[in-house]
C-alpha cells in the first residue's frame, strides 16, 4: 500500500499505521480514508496530499 505525504506540513499517512486517533484503523488504504478526514498535524484535507 502506498504512503501519502501532506504537501503542507510533511505528515506521512502510512496505511499500515492508519490514524486511529482520528477514526482511521490500521490497514486502511488511502482510497478508503474518509473524504472528510484531515491531516492530524495541520488540519488540511486529503486534496493536499501526494503519493510518496
Amino acid at each position: 500500500m502506498d504512503k501519502y505525504v501532506c504537501d503542507i506540513c510533511g505528515y506521512i499517512y502510512d496505511p499500515e499505521v492508519g490514524d486511529p486517533d482520528n477514526g482511521v484503523a490500521p490497514g486502511t488504504p488511502w482510497e478508503n480514508v474518509p473524504e472528510d478526514w484531515v491531516c492530524p498535524l495541520c488540519q488540511v484535507g486529503k486534496e493536499n496530499f501526494s503519493k510518496e
